[in-house]
């Protein structure tokens, strides 16, 4: 997986779409596509594109406001929390989780010790199956 988020560039003016766009995405936890948050913002803005929410969230993921999540698929996730966290990808249904364990800093300052590189941040993905997944696996064995 591939996290976009920790470049910080000046601040912007804030703008009705961007304020609606970033709305949307820190009110779920599901982790969504450009195009559901497209869908969710057309609610309020009816009349905005699809590019716009694109260019739109490139903007807060260069802001830092916001994490790209690329799971080697052909399309990004996207994340309100731009918190340093790890995910949880259930590789059944492509549910993207939050894990809410403290990020393993002790490992950044293992590599500076051992190599002396000068680490920015790191990224953990887990992969598996969900609960739910799991479930419906264990409700059709016989």
């Amino acid at each position: 997986m591939e996290v976009k988020s920790q470049k910080k560039t000046p601040r912007r003016r804030s703008t009705r779409q961007r304020r609606v766009i970033l709305q949307v995405l820190r009110s779920t936890k599901s982790h969504p596509t450009a195009d559901w948050v497209y869908e969710q913002v057309r609610q309020e803005i009816p009349n905005i594109s699809l590019g716009t929410v694109y260019r739109n969230l490139k903007l807060l993921r260069d802001m830092g406001e916001v994490m790209e999540l690329s799971f080697g698929s052909t399309y990004s996730r996207f994340d309100g929390n731009p918190e340093p966290h790890y995910h949880f990808s259930c590789k059944d249904c492509g549910r993207v989780f939050d894990v809410d364990i403290p990020v393993a800093k002790e490992l950044e300052d293992a590599v500076r010790r051992q190599h002396g590189w000068e680490v920015l941040y790191h990224r953990t993905e887990f992969y598996g199956c969900c609960n739910d997944c799991k479930q419906q696996q264990e409700e059709k064995q016989p």
